[in-house]
């Protein structure tokens, strides 16, 4: 399983709520095609992170890196129900990190 980390920020005077149902409906539209196995939302708590890290966590699982190309095409032409449902979601933030793991061990 590939893990597809994502740190963000909320965007001055926007709604905690709102963002969540964006994102919510935008990785449940792609889980639905297919396009990742499963995904979730989490948010520090008490403070407790690394020095600059934002506030927001979304990690988003594929089975390997082929699904995780699969869904970043189909938001390549920028266009249709996946784009605005990216768009409610990804315009809300700012401060973004990415980063890509993988389950370690391999599975043999």
């Amino acid at each position: 399983m590939d893990i597809y980390h994502v740190w963000c920020d909320l965007k001055p005077g926007l709604s905690d709520r709102e963002f969540a149902e964006n994102l919510s409906g935008f990785l449940n539209g792609l889980k639905a095609e297919g396009r990742l196995e499963g995904w979730r939302l989490t948010r520090c708590k008490l403070g407790l992170s690394p020095d600059g890290m934002p506030e927001f966590h979304i990690m988003i699982e594929t089975r390997d890196l082929a699904q995780l190309d699969d869904a970043f095409r189909v938001l390549a032409p920028k266009t249709g129900e996946n784009h605005a449902r990216h768009f409610a979601a990804n315009g809300m933030v700012h401060n973004l990190r990415f980063a890509l793991y993988r389950d370690w061990p391999d599975q043999l």
